[in-house]
């Protein structure tokens, strides 16, 4: 009875610290100009860029510099419409609905898009 009683108790610390370190959703959502938009961790405007194709970012070198990919760690797995890519130097990089994300290194708090229609309209900030 007692040994029941340890495996349960076990099993059940298991599942909750399983449950702890699920994995969360790698974007939040925030209020914009535009409305509703993508956010990373620190509350910035998330876009996308008309340039990337086949879940290939065209977005490398200066380019990241100014736009910030929104990286995934190496143990990050994809969820609903978010997906991660590889990039260029192997660095990985979330994806939603296939598009890669990006920041704006010239927004300054959240709800800016100073970063919407950017280089002729290629940029765009993301919305859920």
């Amino acid at each position: 009875m007692k040994r029941a009683i340890i495996v349960t108790l076990a099993a059940a610390a298991t599942l909750v610290t399983s449950l702890a370190v699920a994995q969360m959703a790698p974007t939040k959502t925030g209020e914009s100009a535009k409305g509703k938009v993508l956010t990373n961790d620190a509350g910035m405007t998330l876009y996308v860029f008309d340039k990337d194709s086949g879940g290939k970012s065209a977005c490398t070198g200066p380019c990241a510099g100014n736009w910030p990919p929104l990286t995934a760690t190496a143990s990050a797995m994809p969820m609903g419409d978010f997906t991660i890519i590889t990039r260029d130097d192997g660095t990985k990089q979330w994806a939603y609905k296939g598009r890669p994300l990006y920041a704006w290194k010239n927004d300054k708090k959240p709800g800016d898009i100073t970063g919407d229609g950017f280089l002729d309209g290629a940029w765009h900030a993301a919305q859920p």
